[in-house]
């Protein structure tokens, strides 16, 4: 529901607001919960996620509730046949929240003084508060998507269940060594993650690039193979996909020692430093495979349609863009271009 057509929406420019009295008369002090006056539905554990509350429980089941979490009002009766079906949906929608939201559901049969002064007239009514006051609602037995919408719309979107919040963990632990060289803890890791969950892309990855570390391509490639298209558009992913390919291309370039000899007798052989460059990159060493890219492109920024550049953008790719070589490479190469 927009809130051009929600009564209970905020009005522009500023919070909704609205004056509730509580009890029999305006004014009345409300029933303390657990008072000889208190309702079975006063007397609930305050951390309860769903309850049925009284006009003298309103003020501590809604207001004050409110304050440490967004509470949903449900206002129904017993004769309205959409409250029967909105029940079931919202309830699980509120279960399944974890926690964001509370439900406290209103018989305005029995107890008419609080709908009667917010002005509700038709039923199921659903009014949002937080902070003490209302914020938002709606009307009707609405499908369970968009009651769900309305969820992450006054109380936020769910944030990472336990298991996704230690799987994050766990593979940042496993990036680290993978980056520190401690290659059998990265494989533990990324394992332990694929065994929880089999299609974790950025695990495949990390696998992947464990192997590749060891020079097993094939093995690597396997692990890659089993990302989808979707999980190949992460820039981790994407960052060891460049890799194994640039280290398939290294493995026909020859031996580097004899490249090394070919510049020392030609130091214009840009073909051999280009393979040289790609050699030093495969082997870690991306400063020094950057350096050999620039001294190309020094002498000859056009040689091979600028193959140089091309090549760096390609390390760029394949090193990530938050990458300290990355990094460094782009200011150099930013001067180098624009001088």
């Amino acid at each position: 529901m927009s809130d051009f057509d929600n009564p209970y929406a905020p009005a522009p420019g500023g919070q909704m607001s609205g004056t509730v009295t509580f009890g029999d008369k305006p004014g009345a002090a409300p029933s303390a919960p657990g008072s000889a006056s208190a309702s079975p539905a006063g007397q609930a554990a305050s951390g309860e996620l769903i309850k049925d509350t009284t006009t003298a429980d309103f003020t501590a089941d809604v207001i004050n509730a409110s304050r440490d979490a967004t509470v949903l009002v449900d206002f129904w009766a017993p004769w309205c046949g959409p409250c029967k079906q909105l029940t079931p949906v919202i309830e699980k929608a509120v279960r399944e929240a974890g926690g964001r939201v509370k439900l406290v559901k209103l018989n305005i049969d029995d107890h008419p003084a609080i709908p009667g002064q917010m002005g509700i007239q038709s039923i199921p009514a659903v009014v949002a508060f937080s902070g003490g006051k209302p914020v938002d609602g709606f009307m009707g037995a609405l499908p369970e998507s968009q009651i769900r919408e309305f969820i992450e719309k006054v109380a936020g979107p769910a944030g990472p269940s336990a298991a996704e919040a230690q799987i994050e963990e766990v593979l940042a632990a496993s990036r680290a060594a993978l980056a520190a060289g401690e290659l059998e803890r990265a494989a533990q890791g990324f394992g332990a993650i694929l065994q929880m969950e089999p299609s974790h892309a950025g695990a495949a990855a990390g696998m992947a690039g464990c192997m590749l570390e060891m020079g097993d391509l094939d093995r690597a490639g396997q692990m890659l193979e089993t990302i989808d298209a979707e999980g190949r558009k992460d820039p981790e992913v994407a960052s060891v996909i460049k890799r194994l390919e640039m280290a398939r291309e290294v493995a026909d370039l020859g031996d580097p020692v004899e490249l090394e000899a070919r510049l020392a007798t030609n130091p214009d052989d840009h073909e051999a430093r280009l393979q040289f460059a790609k050699i030093l990159n495969v082997r870690g060493h991306r400063e020094a495979a950057a350096e050999e890219l620039f001294a190309i492109m020094r002498k000859d920024r056009k040689w091979q349609e600028e193959a140089a550049r091309k090549a760096l953008l390609e390390f760029f790719e394949a090193w990530g863009p938050a990458d300290p070589a990355t990094l460094s490479a782009r200011r150099q190469l930013s001067s180098l271009l624009f001088s």
